[in-house]
């Protein structure tokens, strides 16, 4: 690869509006996914951090978050 370094500047995409719904809709269709499993993830999380804090008995020191 050449060592010399080139700067580009876009100043134009041409795009088909029909195109880019149809690219913005794939895009959100490919999300859903990702959401399902970041969600899982943090239920996981939560789940796994509620069981140390019953595990090690640590319920004094979050007693600031239950209502009393």
């Amino acid at each position: 690869m050449d060592k010399e370094s080139q700067n580009v500047v876009i100043t134009d995409v041409k795009i088909p509006f029909m195109s880019m719904v149809g690219f913005m809709i794939k895009s959100m269709l490919a999300s859903i996914p990702a959401m399902i499993i970041f969600g899982l993830l943090m239920v996981g999380l939560s789940l796994g951090i509620n069981v140390l804090i019953e595990m090690f008995d640590l319920q004094e020191m979050f007693s600031f978050m239950q209502q009393q």
